[in-house]
């Protein structure tokens, strides 16, 4: 492996640092009592700026820029929270005649990357820079590769800066030392995913964990990663969605419970779809699609609000701000379609539904059933104007074969999707109990997976045996936590709400 000048002469300091008996990568705790952001923010000084509430700190972090004037410096370190300055003076860690630590180590081997430890008091410089005058000074790990480092022009500018999208996800530990408003982003996800906790846990609900391997591949419309068990000699696949576990339980007895899970669909890679996605899906007993909206717009309002800090419940996505509070605008799929194209799609049957496509240049193929016609129209012309929260309610039954019958709109289903911002955000049905109308549903998809839709669900005999056990009236609900990051902290591709999305393997051509 061929190496640059500079991870040569880091590799060179490596040794030169052992030679002085200290070891580059000590197995020892640093006792930190400060953050780098709790320094800058709390400290108080005195007329003569001398610290009166911090005169003793102890910080680690990555040195990321050094200032060398012979017998002290200035240095900053970095950590989780952000930068902090500090002074290192030559006979304040070295007091004694041997120089070393200060005159080798400090000013010669050290690297910019590399982590310290430092323990002194905090005081003002002469410009008014809240800084840590160093007493003692440790050295805790080495950095064997430089960090990219942005450059400035003569005007200011800064370039050669580490921006590339592609680099950016692949090293993400790269990105979020030398990019660190990136873990903003990710702080927020956290917050959010806590939120959302919250407010379940708040409503009875029972977190829970269901197969992530699993048998046959159901729960919703999408194509699986199939793999192999080598014991039980039986096809396994990746899970797509946790539906039919989750129903099974309430089936069980439980009443409400949710689970945070890691679906894998082998589809499409574009800025919003990842095949590997967080969902949050919940079910509760003795309640419907209506009550279902209502809850949806509680939980939202609440979550965003907490992400934001309490006081609004409004975000930016691109050019448009979104609120969030509710309540949402609810709209048929039909009138929906004929709002946005004029189509009445009402009674209509498949070649009438082709004709209104042609109308349209809404592209299909032959595989597409009456659903599908229906939901590609629906894609093309109506949901990227969607911007403001939106329920699209009463869906054609083709397209939810898990779906109860609608209660009073014959060949619709009781269901809904939430429209944010032109996207999918959330997808949720009075949940089918009838086994029997279960099954004839699942057999209607058989029939479509043979006109070659790959798409469609198998039958889970298991599942429909569980049905016949009984399952009460029940809503149900899934939400892509990614999507919802995105549309949280302002983000235009999944890709930055993920700590490693999924790449190309290096080396290998899209050819």
């Amino acid at each position: 492996m061929e190496r640059s000048e500079q991870e040569l002469v880091r590799r060179d300091n490596l040794t030169k640092i052992r030679e002085m008996g200290i070891e580059p990568f000590p197995a020892a705790t640093f006792p930190v009592t400060h953050l780098a952001k709790e320094i800058n923010e709390t400290a108080e000084f005195d007329e003569e700026n001398k610290s009166t509430n911090l005169t003793e700190v102890t910080v680690a972090g990555r040195l990321m820029a050094r200032r060398i004037m012979g017998k002290a410096s200035f240095a900053s370190i970095q950590d989780s929270s952000g930068r902090v300055q500090i002074y290192v003076s030559r006979d304040d860690i070295a007091p004694g005649e041997d120089k070393a630590l200060y005159n080798t180590l400090f000013k010669k081997l050290l690297d910019l990357g590399d982590f310290i430890g430092v323990k002194g008091f905090v005081f003002k410089t002469r410009t008014g820079e809240t800084s840590i005058h160093v007493k003692e000074f440790t050295f805790l790990g080495k950095s064997l590769r430089p960090l990219p480092t942005p450059k400035t022009d003569e005007d200011g500018n800064v370039y050669d800066k580490f921006d590339n999208p592609e680099l950016r996800y692949r090293q993400r530990y790269v990105d979020l030392v030398v990019n660190p408003e990136v873990k903003e982003t990710f702080i927020k996800r956290t917050r959010l995913v806590t939120a959302i906790r919250t407010f379940l846990d708040g409503m009875g609900m029972i977190e829970v964990e269901t197969p992530i391997l699993q048998g046959i591949h159901g729960g919703a419309a999408a194509r699986p990663f199939a793999t192999h068990h080598n014991t039980l000699d039986v096809p396994m696949y990746l899970r797509i969605a946790n539906e039919l576990y989750l129903k099974r339980l309430i089936v069980g007895g439980f009443d409400a419970v949710y689970e945070f899970s890691k679906n894998f669909r082998n589809e499409g890679m574009d800025r919003t779809h990842n095949p590997e996605f967080t969902a949050i899906e919940f079910y509760v007993a003795y309640k419907d699609y209506n009550w279902m909206m209502d809850t949806t717009e509680e939980l939202l309002e609440y979550a965003v609000k907490t992400v934001n800090g309490g006081d609004h419940a409004k975000v930016m996505a691109g050019e448009n701000e979104i609120d969030f509070a509710g309540p949402y605008r609810r709209l048929t799929m039909a009138d929906a379609i004929k709002e946005y194209t004029g189509e009445d799609i009402n009674g209509a049957d498949e070649d009438e539904l082709r004709a209104i496509a042609k109308r349209l240049h809404v592209g299909l193929d032959n595989t597409m059933g009456r659903g599908k016609i229906i939901d590609e129209i629906f894609g093309d012309h109506v949901e990227a104007k969607l911007i403001q929260p939106t329920f699209i309610t009463d869906y054609p039954v083709e397209m939810s074969p898990l779906t109860k019958k609608h209660r009073s709109k014959p060949g619709l289903v009781e269901r809904f999707e939430l429209i944010v911002n032109g996207k999918e955000l959330a997808n949720s049905y009075s949940e089918l109990n009838d086994p029997i109308d279960q099954r004839e549903r699942f057999e209607e998809q058989v029939k479509l997976a043979k006109r070659g839709d790959d798409e469609a669900m198998p039958i889970d005999e298991d599942f429909l045996r569980a049905l016949e056990y009984g399952m009460p009236p029940t809503a149900g609900i899934g939400f892509g936590i990614d999507r919802l990051v995105m549309l949280i902290t302002g983000q235009s591709s999944i890709q930055e709400v993920l700590f490693f999305p999924q790449m190309r393997p290096e080396g290998v051509s899209n050819d």
